[in-house]
């Protein structure tokens, strides 16, 4: 089993970064393995561990294209839809709920239904 060298943080040498300073590069780890880790002491518990990657190695960002764009609209506007009612709740609905808020907790009107 082979261990990655330990770099303190900000005393990692030049050529490598975390997948944080990839992306804001334009880049992407591109299948490698990390080369090492950063490590950040912490009081109480364990050192902040992040790892590097080669610069050389990576590769560019790919496209978000138009057919990735309408992919997530359309599961985003489905994690809107209330399964209860079928409207766009306008919001995420949330798990918990399961429904939008009108419809986990319905009021009754005056008649005695559900709004």
């Amino acid at each position: 089993m082979s261990t990655l060298p330990v770099y303190r943080w900000r005393l990692a040498p030049d050529g490598l970064a975390t997948r944080r300073q990839l992306r804001a590069a334009g880049l992407r780890p591109g299948g490698q393995d990390p080369a090492a880790e950063l490590q950040r002491p912490r009081r109480k518990r364990g050192p902040l561990v992040a790892y590097l990657y080669r610069i050389d190695l990576a590769r560019p960002v790919r496209p978000f294209t138009a057919a990735k764009r309408a992919a997530l609209d359309r599961a985003n506007e489905a994690r809107r839809t209330c399964p209860e009612c079928g409207r766009d709740a306008g919001y995420v609905i949330p798990t918990s709920l399961g429904a939008c808020v009108p419809c986990a907790s319905p009021t009754p009107d005056l008649e005695g239904r559900c709004s």
